[in-house]
């Protein structure tokens, strides 16, 4: 399977994912930064991926790397949760998905300070250190719901509290643990049942949401309209298509539409 290969390299990149002495910048605020090690680890990744499948373009979140001009497309988040990884929490890992024609085909997420390796292929389920994982069965009642207040974009903070306050009224509790990536899996293994997040990058939310669909659960966007793995979108997830349902008619309460244009 070509996910084994993917979290090999995936597992050596995450190597430079150094505990100390990296340097830190801003990307435009202090909300939104990058390290040393970000660059690093893609850097890694870009060599060793490209060599992996030759004539592939990549997508990935540093150095405005942007190429889809060819039939498979590496998708890759070095570290997502930098803030975290910069503090020294463990809720930052390496996301890389590769998509096909269009369509997201394997997915893996590493989370090496807590040594959980996800991996999904299309049509092949969904592992977590070579254990199989599926959603959970719990109701929208009991269900735990992960998000975030579009952090690089403020602007939306309020119509993403009313959201997640409707939510959090009908659901169970709520966490938010600074990695899209990582609690698209934890939604993955059950762990957590519901997300919502008003704007995510595809190198957010690629490998993610292929663990969450091979897992059983649902993957949608605004609306509950299928997610472009190429495009910035709202992200709507959950554990089973009821849960779904009724995490699509919550955000429509508050967005007749969505709030900004996808480009």
């Amino acid at each position: 399977m070509i996910t084994e290969q993917i979290a090999a390299i995936v597992s050596q990149a995450s190597g430079l994912m150094v505990r100390n002495g990296f340097e830190i910048k801003e990307k435009g605020s202090s909300a939104n930064i990058v390290t040393s090690s970000d660059l690093a680890v893609q850097h890694f990744l870009v060599e060793r991926l490209g060599a992996l499948l030759p004539g592939s373009g990549f997508l990935c979140e540093e150095e405005d790397l942007d190429d889809l001009s060819h039939e498979y497309i590496w998708i890759i988040d070095p570290i997502d949760g930098t803030a975290n990884y910069a503090r020294g929490m463990s809720e930052c890992c390496i996301s890389v998905g590769l998509a096909k024609g269009g369509e997201v085909i394997a997915g893996v997420v590493y989370v090496p300070w807590q040594g959980k390796m996800y991996r999904a292929e299309k049509g092949a389920g969904a592992f977590c250190n070579d254990r199989a994982i599926h959603v959970s069965s719990r109701s929208f009642e009991d269900g735990m719901l992960c998000g975030a207040y579009c952090t690089y974009y403020k602007e939306h903070a309020k119509a993403c509290s009313d959201i997640m306050y409707d939510i959090f009224m009908e659901s169970n509790d709520f966490r938010r643990y600074g990695s899209a990536a990582v609690e698209l899996c934890l939604l993955a293994a059950g762990d957590v049942e519901l997300y919502f997040e008003m704007r995510l990058q595809p190198w957010d939310f690629a490998a993610g949401g292929l663990m969450i669909q091979e897992a059983g659960g649902c993957f949608r966007t605004f609306g509950g309209a299928p997610v472009d793995p190429f495009k910035p979108g709202m992200i709507i997830a959950a554990n089973s298509p009821s849960s779904l349902d009724r995490l699509v008619s919550i955000v429509g309460r508050h967005l007749p539409k969505l709030p900004y244009s996808v480009k």
